[in-house]
């Protein structure tokens, strides 16, 4: 069995990280701090926004007060009136030791930051520097006050997240190979969210300590810290609203209409198609859930389907099942987006939205698979695909294909 080699972008990303900040610590720890004190405020700040970070695999910034202090740093010319001469190699030592510092608990409880995520940091924060540092202790920028000065650093900040967002999308491609325009558009879209805050607070930051000295550190943290508090009671009300639906949908396999883990199966395999075509977030969300809510028609049924396995039914009685399905949700208040799915997973393919076909054609891919012994998978996608004339949306079955070849999500059958 051959080594595990990683893609080529990761290991240069992950290189180019790595030579940048043992260059920058050497180069500190020969010529020592210059102003200590600051360089201790802002690592400080960088250490309490690591111990505060979010971790989650759908977190973009999971440390914005971190990565919000980091990017102030590497702009700050002067504190409390008083010019400061650190360079871009002190800039990315102090921001890389506090992170480790601050990512001890965590990696304690194995929730560590990801080595993609550390060279992100070093590599932002140290091109950052690089553009500011250098120009700003040769008075490139004497002549730049008041608001002009405010948007130099407002515009690098911006070139820098933008730069963030590529590097991100770029590593999530390569790991995962869904398509990049949608995951760069949503890296992007993420940039108006918390990345917003955290460029306002790091150039807010940077001008604050410039007047008032470090007492503007803790004053300027306050705001950023409420909005990531925030930020954590909506993902907990939207992950409270997925259990939901997760518990909606077992309804049919705690009464007998549908096998163990069905909706489960098909909700994810379903949303790893719909990332393969190029659905935003928002659209994977009401995929994901029509997906678990697929069956709950079925409750409606008096005589249950054998095995739940609606594929194999008539197209009027698949139509029937699936608009008692989308009734049953819009009586429980999910999303209406949600129910016009559901509802519509029956119709012919030419007349239904993306996420209707996607989920028809997962859900009879898991019945035949489960149905087909050891060589169902193979079967049951041959089968799909036969029935590409009028059943199955043909971009469906092949991106369904290729997740299945790049993921191995063979949809096992359930004990």
């Amino acid at each position: 069995m051959s080594a595990y080699r990683p893609p080529p972008l990761l290991t240069l990303v992950h290189a180019c990280a790595a030579l940048f900040a043992t260059g920058s610590l050497a180069v500190t720890f020969h010529h020592g701090l210059d102003e200590p004190r600051v360089a201790l405020a802002f690592g400080v700040l960088v250490t309490v926004g690591e111990l505060t970070r979010r971790n989650g695999a759908r977190v973009r910034e999971p440390a914005p007060l971190g990565a919000a202090a980091a990017l102030s740093y590497a702009l700050l010319g002067e504190a409390g009136g008083r010019a400061t001469h650190h360079g871009p190699a002190q800039v990315v030592a102090v921001v890389l030791a506090a992170s480790l510092l601050g990512s001890v608990p965590h990696v304690a409880r194995g929730q560590g930051p990801t080595l993609d995520h550390l060279a992100r940091r070093v590599l932002t924060v140290g091109f950052v520097a690089v553009c500011f540092q250098p120009p700003y202790n040769r008075g490139m920028f004497d002549d730049w006050g008041g608001p002009a000065y405010a948007l130099l650093l407002l515009a690098l900040l911006s070139l820098t997240a933008l730069c963030d967002a590529v590097f991100a999308a770029a590593l999530a491609h390569t790991r995962t190979g869904w398509p990049f325009g949608p995951v760069l558009r949503d890296e992007l879209r993420a940039v108006y969210g918390i990345g917003s805050a955290v460029i306002a607070t790091g150039a807010v930051m940077a001008l604050a300590v410039a007047v008032v000295g470090l007492w503007a550190l803790p004053v300027f943290s306050v705001p950023l810290l409420l909005a990531q508090m925030a930020f954590r009671r909506y993902a907990a009300v939207r992950a409270t609203y997925r259990q939901t639906i997760a518990s909606l949908a077992r309804a049919t396999e705690v009464a007998g209409y549908t096998p163990a883990g069905h909706a489960r199966r098909v909700a994810v395999v379903s949303k790893a198609v719909g990332r393969d075509l190029g659905l935003t977030e928002p659209e994977l969300a009401v995929l994901e859930y029509a997906a678990l809510m697929h069956d709950i028609g079925q409750l409606s049924l008096v005589d249950p389907v054998p095995s739940g396995a609606t594929a194999a039914l008539p197209a009027a009685e698949q139509r029937r099942i699936a608009l008692l399905g989308g009734a049953v949700v819009r009586q429980t208040g999910v999303d209406e987006a949600v129910a016009v799915v559901v509802e519509r997973q029956a119709d012919p393919y030419a007349e239904q939205p993306l996420a209707a076909r996607i989920v028809r054609a997962v859900n009879a891919y898991e019945e035949k698979s489960r149905e087909g012994g050891p060589g169902g998978p193979l079967t049951a996608l041959e089968e799909l695909r036969l029935a590409t004339a009028g059943t199955y949306a043909p971009e469906v079955v092949e991106s369904l294909a290729r997740v299945l070849a790049r993921s191995s999500l063979t949809l096992p059958v359930a004990g």
